[in-house]
C-alpha cells in the first residue's frame, strides 16, 4: 500500500499503520457500557447522558461509586435508589453500586466501554487522564465521552446541593425525586 505526497511522489505506508492490533473476541454479542459516577445526587445533566448512552448500547449499567473519596450527602443505597427511580423508564438500564477499581468492575460485568460525561473543557483534562489510565489497566476497554445538551452543561451535583441547601429552586436542574429528597434532607438539618 502506498500514499501520495503533495509533490506527487509515492511513499509506502509504514508497516505500523498497515497492521491493526488483534482484537479480542467479544465476550458476547451484546454491547454493554458502564456509566460510573458518585451521582450525589443525580442531575438532569446525568439523565441526559444516560439517555444518550442507553441509545448507543444494548445494555447500560449506571455504576454508583461506593467509595468516591467525597463527603457524600446521600448514602450509596440512597443514591442507587434515587438513580433507579429517576431512570425507571429506560428498559436496557441497570443501576448497581460498585467499589474498587472501575476497570475490574467493568471486566467482571463484561463491559466493552465506559461512558463519561463532559460538561466543559475544564472536565476534559481530568477525564482524559482517567481514560488513559483505564486503557493502560485494561486495553480492551474503550472510553466514550458524551456531552449533555447545552442547557445542562453548567449543572453539577455540587451546585444543585448548594442551591438546595440555601433554599433555592432546584427543579430545573434535577429530577423530581431528587428535588424531594434534597428538600427533606435539608429540612432535617
Amino acid at each position: 500500500m502506498h500514499c501520495h505526497t503533495r509533490k506527487g511522489r509515492t511513499l509506502p505506508f509504514p508497516k505500523v499503520l498497515l497492521q491493526s492490533p488483534a482484537l479480542p473476541d467479544p465476550p458476547s454479542t451484546m454491547r454493554l457500557a458502564i456509566y460510573p459516577g458518585s451521582f450525589d445526587p443525580i442531575t438532569n445533566g446525568h439523565l441526559d447522558v444516560i439517555q444518550r448512552a442507553a441509545g448507543l448500547f444494548d445494555r447500560l449499567i449506571v455504576a454508583v461509586a461506593r467509595d468516591n473519596a467525597k463527603n457524600s450527602l446521600f448514602s450509596v443505597a440512597d443514591r442507587v435508589s434515587l438513580v433507579k427511580e429517576a431512570t425507571a423508564g429506560i428498559a436496557n438500564l441497570e443501576v448497581m453500586p460498585f467499589e474498587g477499581l472501575l476497570v475490574n468492575f467493568a471486566r467482571d460485568n463484561g463491559a466493552c466501554a465506559l461512558v463519561r460525561g463532559l460538561r466543559a473543557v475544564s472536565d476534559f483534562e481530568f477525564e482524559f487522564q482517567l481514560a488513559l489510565m483505564n486503557r493502560k489497566l485494561e486495553p480492551n476497554l474503550e472510553t466514550l465521552f458524551l456531552m449533555p445538551r447545552e442547557e445542562f452543561t453548567y449543572i453539577s451535583s455540587r451546585l444543585v446541593k448548594e442551591i438546595g441547601r440555601l433554599g433555592g429552586n432546584i427543579e430545573p436542574f434535577a429530577p423530581a425525586n431528587v428535588v424531594t429528597a434534597l428538600k427533606e434532607r435539608y429540612a432535617q438539618a
